[in-house]
């Protein structure tokens, strides 16, 4: 895109980012990003969009998980341990039910900016901007504490390139090696979903024992040994997406160098703003969200800004409507994206379309409520004969009690317990699992109608 430059996003309109007063702040932390190494390398993104497209033909599964903001205070070693170990089962959960490929990607290493409904919070009669994320300013309620702070994102940039080292050393470096299938459940709770995941690490060990055998083992096969892991955010504060961006040399075009896959949100999307232009000119994967008031106009118009080429794994259409609502909006979308003969990705979240506030005070997502989304998701993509090709949620490996439901049956009492989010309620380790279990059994029944066979 010969046309385009980094900067163009700063002509157009912008919504849902802060204004910074010290706009001399705000230039020094830009020109000092802008002279730190990318964290993430374009043949990279350029494989993640190659996999995405098989994704996109029913030959691979996208699982995209994370937390909803990550928190400067809440980093840990332990903490990102956790949430890779849980999408790894969730991963091998998928990969037995559908035979086939499970692309995984993070929301982690630069999930820090959050969009909000409204742009200040009043307190006891005290009016302040809202919290959004640890890269523009802080939880707590005080004048200074939420004053857009530049410096913040060099903080997020430390924090992510730490992330993205102990991501890369988790799975290349033996942890994700196949044979240990069993040894990601410990820590875990005895429940019905950990003993189903370890009836299914039974059958899978017998398997490579039977490969092993057979001479096929991690020594003449590294893909048992480790796992391509790839890392995700919403492309929201785009001082900081600006200033990491860079010029790819042996293709001249210009990659996000902030994650392999940036996202545009459904607050966000309009076809002439900021966020858009910013997008439409990176080779990254890019993903969209689509919400209710998505039209199939606005639709057309942002696929042909964001994939005027019509490249495969190069937009994901991420499809939040709520439960209840899917049967009402998802069709019309996805005939429209038939219309016009459109590669795209369609991947179900079902969080952020099924948040309420409980009885006691907390902001929650019901699980029922998720479970119905994604089975609504799967049944309106068997209808139209369309591929149904991945999901993204907000999850974590920590024990917390933010969403209600599940096998362990978290009550509008229990929230209080371990309710640990800056921002919202996240999926707890057991959750996943068994949300991972549904799924998997929407893609067996793909399976077994003979639902586009051939690329299963």
């Amino acid at each position: 895109m010969t046309d385009w430059q980094k900067s163009d996003w700063r002509a157009k309109p912008r919504v849902q980012m802060p204004d910074y007063t010290d706009p001399v702040a705000l230039r020094d932390a830009e020109a000092r990003l802008a002279q730190f190494p990318p964290l993430v390398f374009a043949g990279e993104a350029r494989s993640l969009k190659a996999e995405l497209g098989a994704a996109s033909r029913g030959e691979a599964f996208l699982l995209q998980g994370g937390d909803c903001a990550e928190s400067f205070d809440q980093f840990s070693a332990n903490a990102i341990r956790d949430t890779f170990k849980v999408m790894l089962q969730m991963a091998m959960v998928l990969t037995y039910a559908a035979k086939v490929p499970v692309v995984k990607v993070g929301r982690m290493a630069g999930q820090f900016a959050k969009p909000r409904s409204a742009p200040t919070e009043t307190q006891n009669g005290v009016e302040l901007p809202s919290y959004r994320g640890d890269i523009i300013n802080e939880l707590a309620f005080s004048e200074a504490a939420r004053a857009p702070d530049p410096n913040r994102m060099l903080q997020a940039y430390t924090q992510a390139a730490a992330t993205l080292n102990l991501l890369r050393a988790f799975s290349k470096g033996g942890y994700a090696d196949m044979h240990k299938v069993h040894s990601w459940t410990l820590g875990f709770t005895k429940d019905d979903e950990t003993e189903r995941y370890r009836d299914m690490a039974n059958r899978i060990s017998d398997a490579l024992d039977f490969m092993k055998a057979a001479g096929v083992n991690g020594d003449s096969n590294a893909s048992l040994q480790t796992v391509d892991f790839y890392t995700s955010h919403e492309s929201l504060l785009l001082e900081y997406e600006e200033a990491l961006c860079r010029l790819d040399t042996t293709s001249g075009n210009w990659l996000a160098g902030s994650g392999h896959m940036i996202w545009i949100g459904d607050r966000t999307r309009q076809p002439d703003g900021a966020h858009v232009e910013f997008a439409r000119g990176v080779l990254n994967p890019i993903g969209l969200k689509c919400g209710p008031t998505t039209s199939a106009e606005d639709l057309k118009r942002l696929m042909e800004r964001l994939n005027p080429q019509n490249e495969a794994g190069r937009l994901t259409l991420i499809a939040r409507f709520g439960a209840g609502n899917v049967g009402e909006h998802l069709p019309r979308l996805v005939r429209a994206v038939e219309e016009e003969g459109a590669n795209v990705l369609w991947v179900c979240d079902p969080m952020h379309g099924n948040t309420i506030k409980s009885a006691s005070g907390y902001k929650t997502r019901p699980f029922d409520s998720v479970l119905r989304e994604v089975r609504d998701f799967f049944g309106v993509h068997k209808a139209e004969g369309t591929i149904p090709g991945g999901v993204h949620f907000e999850m974590t490996g920590q024990d917390v009690t933010e969403c209600t439901g599940g096998v362990h049956a978290v009550s509008d009492e229990n929230l209080s317990d371990r309710y640990h989010t800056a921002c919202d309620p996240r999926l707890n380790a057991s959750q996943s699992l068994e949300l991972a279990f549904l799924v998997a059994e929407e893609l067996s029944s793909l399976r077994s109608d003979g639902l586009h066979a051939e690329a299963v």
